[in-house]
């Protein structure tokens, strides 16, 4: 059984050819990062317009490295939302028009959902299991959300963001400090070279839901101290370089900047693992499961190998933290083998709810 993955979310066009849910045939992804870095982040319709580009040699690319063609299918999947709506429609219409064209059945599938599948497909690989009740953190960009995941693949929204989501936190960090865009994986750079416990932040306090995020509050702690410290110099210069390396960020970041991002990175990763271990346990948990761009980070998988967590912590590789459509295929094999296809009225859904 063969599913194409299409992911067309935000940025980065990608296709993948997934057999029986747990084996990558191939993952295709198409990065969009040189038409954005200049502009501090994604513009949408310059996304839109790279995703038309870009679809068709995606998708061919991903059959022909499958070593499969379109009869060989069994189904498409593509993401319905959450996410851009004009980089969704790119998507969207290409595969029903392939799925009309060849008469496959259509899966939409929540982009949400896919990144907790990306954890499912490569412990299934390796012939594991994931105990249920499972505990989902899905942290990305644009998502930061707890759920319980239940045997079945049903879904309890427990706690999300009520303003920033960690990756854009740290995007928007590194861009007030000018590291550039994306800035998550230069603060994890070089965060291990500063003081964690050098500038201390302040914890939100959560009225109402305690399993909610908020990342708003340290975002502008961080700004008021740039602003009491006068990083204007140094800022400028580190907006000058091109194409930098690690060394050259550490030769112009002065200890004390150094341990604003160690502290950052500290107290985000603290709230992160907090929540987390408070949704588990009131659940019963019995895995946890690490998902979304964030996952990336090699902070928070240090932190949640240290924690000595009472449940097995799973991430999925870099390559499948980050959005890809080997997570779409994966996520629409459920769908599959109950007949939950969708016909040619699927739309886009710029904020889809997974629950």
């Amino acid at each position: 059984m063969l599913i194409l993955g299409i992911e067309t979310s935000c940025d980065e066009t990608a296709a993948a050819v997934v057999e029986d849910g747990r084996t990558i045939l191939s993952s295709v992804v198409a990065s969009q990062l040189a038409t954005h870095g200049k502009y501090g982040g994604v513009v949408p319709e310059l996304a839109s317009r790279e995703h038309l580009r870009a679809i068709v040699p995606v998708v061919r690319l991903a059959l022909e490295q499958a070593n499969k063609s379109l009869e060989d299918l069994s189904a498409v999947a593509v993401t319905e939302g959450p996410g851009l709506v004009g980089s969704l429609l790119v998507g969207i219409t290409y595969a029903k028009a392939l799925c009309f064209t060849r008469g496959l059945p259509l899966i939409g599938v929540n982009h949400i959902e896919g990144h907790i599948h990306a954890v499912f497909l490569e412990v299934m690989g390796a012939g594991d299991a994931i105990a249920f009740p499972a505990l989902a953190l899905v942290v990305s960009g644009g998502h930061t959300h707890l759920f319980e995941v239940r045997e079945g693949f049903t879904y309890q929204l427990l706690g999300k963001t009520r303003d920033d989501a960690a990756g854009e936190a740290y995007d928007k960090v590194a861009k007030l400090l000018g590291f550039g865009y994306p800035g998550g994986p230069i603060i994890d750079q070089l965060a291990p070279h500063g003081d964690p416990n050098a500038v201390k932040f302040t914890s939100p306090k959560m009225k109402g839901n305690t399993l909610d995020f908020s990342f708003s509050g340290l975002k502008t702690a961080v700004l008021r101290w740039v602003e009491q410290h006068d990083l204007t110099a140094e800022i400028e210069a580190r907006r000058r370089l091109k194409n930098p390396t690690l060394d050259d960020w550490l030769r112009l970041t002065p200890r004390a900047t150094l341990d604003l991002l160690a502290s950052f990175q500290r107290t985000v990763i603290d709230e992160l693992l907090r929540r987390a271990a408070a949704s588990a346990e009131k659940i019963g948990a019995r895995t946890l499961i690490i998902s979304g761009g964030v996952a990336c980070n090699a902070g928070l998988r240090a932190a949640a190998r240290n924690a000595h967590l009472p449940y097995p912590v799973f991430f999925p590789t870099p390559g499948l933290s980050t959005d890809n459509a080997a997570m779409i295929a994966a996520a629409a094999f459920p769908k599959f083998r109950q007949g939950r296809f969708d016909d040619f009225a699927l739309r886009a859904q710029a904020n889809l709810a997974l629950a």
